[in-house]
């Protein structure tokens, strides 16, 4: 478990904690290491949660499918991201969607009473980490309500524009590589593949854009 600490100090949830102090905090917060196979899932919508988790090596998709197998990839979570801590809570509910291993996976399992309520022995650093979860949920929140904006747009070029925009200024560069294959990509911005592949050889060819596989350039 200790190998994974110097992702665990990469987490929003431990910015602020050393190594050492980590380290004292694992047994506190009662942390478990779970493996998972490309392909797995590691939660099912539906599901109840009770535990924080915080990817340590490998990717999962946050997704979710129709009645009839249409997918939508809610987000993309890489190593030392937070995830489930929105159904956390004992009155969240059931999961809406599923999390899918994409790739070899382990993830850190915490308990989240273990991390809203100070311990006896009073870590040092157990406030701290309560005051990271409250902003890493706020961070949380700003994507969701950033996503919600590419949805809002009326057409696929209209999405696209929206979503390579905002890459570009992440990235602070108009040459990026994004973490997406054409069809997850399609399946993040809820449109279809051949439309959007199109429409990305249209503004190819209008001058709008370079792109080879996930790589962009934005003229």
């Amino acid at each position: 478990m200790n190998q994974y600490i110097p992702i665990l100090q990469e987490t929003q949830l431990f910015e602020g904690c050393g190594k050492e102090d980590i380290e004292a905090m694992l047994g506190c917060l009662q942390a478990r290491l779970r493996t998972y196979k490309k392909g797995s899932f590691v939660l099912r919508q539906g599901e109840r949660l009770d535990k924080i988790m915080v990817l340590a090596e490998g990717k999962l998709h946050i997704q979710r499918d129709d009645h009839w197998g249409n997918r939508s990839i809610i987000n993309i979570i890489t190593p030392a991201e937070m995830f489930g801590e929105a159904f956390a809570a004992p009155d969240s509910g059931a999961l809406l969607n599923d999390v899918l291993a994409v790739e070899d996976s382990v993830v850190f399992l915490f308990d989240l009473n273990r991390i809203i309520t100070v311990c006896s022995s009073a870590c040092r650093f157990h406030s701290m980490v309560v005051q990271n979860l409250f902003f890493a949920i706020s961070e949380k929140n700003r994507k969701l309500v950033q996503k919600l904006g590419y949805m809002s747009e009326r057409t696929t070029r209209g999405k696209l524009i929206a979503y390579l925009s905002d890459e570009a200024k992440r990235k602070n560069s108009s040459a990026f590589s994004i973490p997406f294959n054409r069809q997850q990509l399609a399946d993040y911005l809820s449109v279809d593949r051949s439309a959007m592949s199109s429409e990305l050889c249209r503004m190819r060819d209008e001058g709008l854009l370079r792109f080879d596989r996930n790589r962009f350039e934005l003229l």
